[in-house]
Order: structure tokens, then sequence, then C-alpha cells
């Protein structure tokens, strides 16, 4: 049974920018404050885990490649001995945590980069990621695509679970998937607050609350939870004005991190924030009466479907380099398997004596199938 009220957290607080260990002892101590707070859940910005880049597209290539190389250094992996140090701080708090990283692949073989949501319980148990579908614009050349699989709800004593990445938080498919999957509370997290210029590839960091005007986060995360009545912690990245170490002003042009971090109810309320240029933890309590209130007028998972006029398919597949095959058959003469698909003498004749048809109609139907 899920707890009747609880208090959700958005943790906008500047990382150690580049610098995995910093960044994991700064982690730690917002957990605890967190905790302190009395919060539920506490939900970090997107990659706050160690920065976004916002190097992206301000560099040369070479340059780009050996900022590469270092984020990868300072990226977590789910099996990093930091995950072990995140889970204790996370079992001493007592809170939920979704963290924004930038996750180094567990592919062997593979360095690849994903920019992903992990979900830790209470215990600080790692209990699992979601890896942004599809990067935006220039982000593809940072990190690649999430798996389907990921597209998934958690459990929890608070409510079902469930997060997505920036622009996926405008995604309809993306957003109607979670809401099938149960999701009751939502985490947002976006790379910081921006005024939009008339569309959203002309934009600059937002310098106060007044963005909320032009800005395209405002009006998702509360029809987010408007139209799937969830509560939705959205938290967006936060950075001082101090150029942080071993860059240059000019090198991170594409620099939106002005917070904006906002708790919102599943009517589409907004209880906190956004909290515009400042680094805080944002907290709000809610009840699950809010969200019975709101379906009761309007249940996206009820009264207020029709699927029978519109439906989703929703993969949960998971990519993989090697595929094996089931359609592998016997060689009559030595009995080991062969992997061309093709049926020997023996085994068309067994077929056609069980079936009481001729070999020529067996043969005939095996060179129909391969055909294909």
């Amino acid at each position: 049974m899920s707890a009747e009220s609880f208090t959700l957290a958005a943790a906008q607080a500047e990382p150690v920018y580049h610098d995995k260990e910093a960044t994991l002892d700064k982690t730690c101590r917002w957990i605890k404050r967190a905790g302190d707070d009395g919060a539920d859940l506490v939900v970090f910005p997107e990659t706050y885990f160690p920065g976004y880049p916002y190097w992206r597209g301000s560099v040369s290539i070479p340059r780009w490649t050996d900022l590469m190389v270092d984020l990868q250094k300072n990226s977590l992996h789910v099996d990093d001995e930091a995950i072990d140090v995140l889970g204790d701080a996370i079992n001493d708090a007592n809170v939920h945590v979704v963290l924004g990283t930038n996750e180094l692949s567990d592919r062997k073989g593979s360095d690849t980069l994903y920019n992903t949501l992990f979900y830790f319980d209470r215990s600080g148990k790692l209990i699992g990621r979601h890896r942004k579908l599809m990067p935006t614009h220039e982000e593809r050349a940072i990190w690649g695509r999430g798996e389907p699989e990921s597209l998934r709800t958690y459990e929890s004593d608070i409510g079902q679970l469930g997060g997505l990445i920036c622009y996926e938080n405008h995604m309809t498919l993306s957003k109607a998937a979670l809401t099938a999957k149960g999701e009751e509370i939502h985490a947002a997290v976006w790379p910081g607050f921006w005024e939009q210029h008339g569309h959203p590839g002309d934009k600059s960091r937002a310098t106060d609350s007044t963005a909320v005007d032009s800005c395209d986060i405002y009006p998702a995360v509360r029809e987010y939870a408007f139209e799937t009545q969830s509560f939705v912690a959205s938290c967006s990245a936060y950075m001082s004005d101090d150029i942080p170490e071993e860059f240059s002003e000019d090198e991170l042009g594409f620099n939106v991190a002005a917070g904006g971090s906002m708790l919102v109810n599943p009517a589409g309320v907004v209880k906190a924030g956004p909290a515009v240029d400042e680094e805080v933890l944002l907290t709000a309590e809610f009840s699950r009466d809010e969200r019975r209130a709101t379906k009761a007028y309007f249940d996206a998972m009820g009264h207020y479907t029709r699927w029978d006029a519109v439906n989703l398919e929703v993969s949960d597949e998971q990519y993989e380099p090697v595929h094996t095959h089931t359609h592998d058959s016997m060689n009559g003469e030595s009995g080991s398997r062969r992997t061309n698909g093709a049926l020997s003498p023996a085994e068309i004749q067994t077929i056609a004596d069980e079936h009481e048809v001729s070999i020529e109609a067996v043969e005939s139907v095996v060179a129909a199938v391969q055909d294909q």
C-alpha cells in the first residue's frame, strides 16, 4: 500500500564539473540533506553526474575528443565503486533517489556514453535505469540511443516511479507508455531553463522566472502532470557564473544551466518553484487525495480512455550485438547442428512420412520458405 502523503525534492545542485570524485562527495552530502529535510524522493538534474556537456558544438574536433575521453573517465558505470558509496549514503538518508548521470556502457568492448537516469530505492539498491531514447540535436554526437526496454516504471512505497529526460517529456507516445505502465510519480530532468526566441533552436539562458512565458519546460511539466495525473518532480541543472577549471567561457557556449526546478501536483498546480539562478533543495509535501481528486474528473487510465479507438504498442527490446537463431537443423549424417536453415534428406523423409505427403511436396515448401 502506497503512502497517503509524501515529500518530493528536487536537488538543484551544481556539479563539480567533469570531476567524478568531487561530484560523488557533493551528491552524498545533498542526499543526506534531502533525508534530513524529510524527503521521500529526491531527483537530481539531467547528467548532473558529472555535468551536462555544455561544450557540445562550441569546440574543435580535437578538443571535443579530449573532452569526450575526460567525460568517459568521470562518468558512472553500473559496476562502479561509486554506486556502492551512493548506496550507503542513500540507505543512511532513507530516501529514494533518481540520479541524472552520464553513464559509461556496461557492454563488453564498448565505451559509449548514455544520458541516463539511475533509480535507487531507500536501501540504496540500484533498481533500474532509463537511458534517453533519442539524444537531441548535437547530443547525438555525445550519447548513444537508449534501449526500448528502459522505458519502464518502478514500484516504491510512495507510488510507481518513472522518469523521462529533457525533450522526452514532449514525446506523446513515451508519456503514454509510462502512463500505461502505472506511473504515479514522475521525474522530469533538464539541462537548465531558458528563454526561447521564436523556436527551440534559438534559446538563451533564463535570467529570472519571467522566462516561464517562453520556456517550453514550464507548460510541459504542468501538462505532463495533468494529462497523466502524476506527481511531477522536475529538476533542472544549475551552474554558477564561475567558469570550471580547464574550461574557457567560450567553450561552454550552450550553458543554459539557470535551474528552473519545479514540483507539481496531478492537477498541474505548481507547489514549489520554478527556482531560477540559485542552488537550492526544493521540497513540497503531497497527498494522494490530490491525485484522486483529479482522476475523479479526468482519469487517463480509466473512464476517460477509449482504447478501442486508440491504443499503444510498447517494445521491451534490448539491443544486442549477437543473436542466436532458433531455426538451425540437424545434419542427417553426423547429427551435428547446421546453421544454414536447410533440412537434411533424412528430415525431409521424416516430415513426409509423418504428414503422409510426398517428399517433393516437402521440398517445395522448404524451397518457398528459403526464398523468402
